[in-house]
């Protein structure tokens, strides 16, 4: 073990007693070494790389500023008063605090995407890009349950930017390239680079502090905190997801983390921009619960699970399609809903007006209903 160790510090000492000429041929390299770098480098461009640079002028730190209150009582309160007169009122305290995140150019002109967890609650923004340019931007509009928000800086230069990409899902097993600021170490400057590969599609997390993470996009390209908000891209640059969460029990990437597909940050991002929020104003009719073991017996149907219609309004959209009492909801559009919560979930993914599949059991048998969604406040 001790061999390698000791002949290297030979070298070492044998180089020390030549003189300046010799070590500087020591230290030039050979012909044969020369004779092969544009080989070499031209080998080393791959399609991740191309990419990578293609897309990094794009890609932004968000720096955001955001108000607080915190009540804190007077410590030279007097117990013998609060027990006389009633507790004392708490002081209000206003203070501002800054988080940072990543955000990622979608057009020319200056619209910029991000996580709405990072933008939640900013009385101020500032954008930073590669090129060490800084920019103050407007919050377009946020959507708790993607988790997007949509900026906007104003600038007369031309940006770069980056595209969706066209296929409905990602491919399992293709490279995926994470691009952010992690921990905000290096705002205004070229984002961090991670790669892995697209681990799964489809992902259903836990609803946490309003997000539904529904379909999300697994990878293990690394994601830790600071990359909210950036782009996940495909070998081609294009972007299938825009990093939002990771799974850890240390706060650090282990190779499980999730973005929010294309498709689906498509539709959030153009609403945001026309209207500034999301109508999810959805009214369907009918008043369900889930089916629970007795309710499955009762019923005969050979597991638990799904949705049970109790009541369906009169001249309601679930009227319309047909829905009764006693019909089990399974599914919608295709998606299976296993209880209440993945009913609502699903239906996020619509607007008033869509037209949805929605699969039943009615005494024991599979159907589908066509339900047209109505609108909250057109009943």
């Amino acid at each position: 073990m001790t061999a390698p160790l000791i002949l290297g510090l030979a070298m070492i000492f044998s180089a020390c007693g030549q003189d300046v000429s010799s070590q500087e041929q020591y230290f030039t390299p050979t012909p044969a070494r020369t004779a092969v770098p544009d080989s070499i480098a031209a080998g080393r461009l791959n399609a991740i790389t191309r990419a990578v640079e293609a897309a990094s002028p794009a890609v932004v730190s968000v720096n955001v500023t955001q108000r607080i209150r915190t009540y804190a009582r007077d410590p030279f309160s007097d117990p013998f008063y609060d027990l006389l007169f009633g507790r004392q009122r708490a002081r209000v305290l206003e203070r501002q605090i800054q988080s940072m995140g990543s955000g990622f150019v979608i057009s020319k002109d200056g619209y910029i995407v991000t996580n709405e967890h990072v933008a939640r609650g900013a009385t101020a923004v500032t954008v930073a890009f590669p090129n060490g340019r800084t920019y103050p931007a407007e919050l377009i509009g946020t959507d708790v349950a993607s988790d997007l928000a949509l900026l906007k800086i104003d600038t007369e230069d031309e940006l770069a930017s980056l595209t969706f990409s066209g296929a409905a899902d990602p491919i399992v097993g293709e490279w995926s390239i994470a691009l952010g600021n992690p921990f905000g170490l290096f705002e205004a400057s070229d984002p961090t680079v991670t790669v892995g590969v697209v681990s799964a599609t489809g992902r259903d997390l836990t609803p946490k502090d309003g997000h539904l993470y529904r379909d999300m996009i697994q990878t293990d390209a690394a994601i830790n905190r600071g990359n909210s908000g950036g782009p996940l891209l495909n070998a081609l640059g294009e972007v299938i997801g825009v990093n939002a969460a990771i799974y850890s029990e240390s706060g650090g990437s282990i190779g499980i983390g999730f973005a929010v597909p294309a498709h689906r940050a498509i539709r959030v991002l153009n609403e945001l921009r026309q209207n500034g929020s999301v109508d999810r104003s959805y009214y369907t009719g009918m008043i369900g619960r889930d089916v629970t073991l007795r309710v499955a017996r009762y019923l005969r149907l050979s597991r638990t699970g799904g949705v049970l219609v109790e009541r369906v309004e009169p001249n309601s959209p679930a009227e319309y399609a047909g829905f009764r009492p006693w019909d089990v909801i399974t599914s919608i559009a295709s998606e299976p809903v296993n209880d209440r919560n993945d009913f609502l979930a699903r239906l996020y993914d619509f607007r008033p007006g869509d037209t949805v599949e929605v699969g039943i059991i009615r005494s024991t048998e599979p159907r589908t209903l066509v339900l047209i969604l109505g609108s909250d406040g057109s009943h």
